[in-house]
């Protein structure tokens, strides 16, 4: 399992469009990913979990990952975050 700790830098955080984003890229991996926040893990390929959990910008998030793949899905999990979502 790797982990690593990202800051959510877009306005308007993991709403339905960043979520969807994310949870299909992630998809894309045959690893688990899953992202802590407010002490509770979330399933990351999930766009319902990722919405319902409220991440506002700003907000710091852990991103675990287990699996064949898992340095590949990290690395592109916290680029996703990093970069914006999507948006700009």
């Amino acid at each position: 399992m790797v982990t690593g700790k990202v800051k959510v830098v877009n306005r308007s955080g993991f709403h339905v469009r960043p979520a969807g984003f994310f949870s299909t890229e992630m998809g894309l991996f045959s690893s688990e990913v899953k992202v802590g926040f407010r002490g509770g893990m979330l399933n990351g390929k999930s766009i319902m979990s990722l919405i319902a959990a409220c991440i506002k910008c700003g907000e710091e998030i852990e991103i675990q990952c287990s699996g064949p793949d898992e340095g590949a899905a990290l690395k592109k999990a916290l680029e996703l975050v990093k970069s914006g979502l999507g948006e700009t």
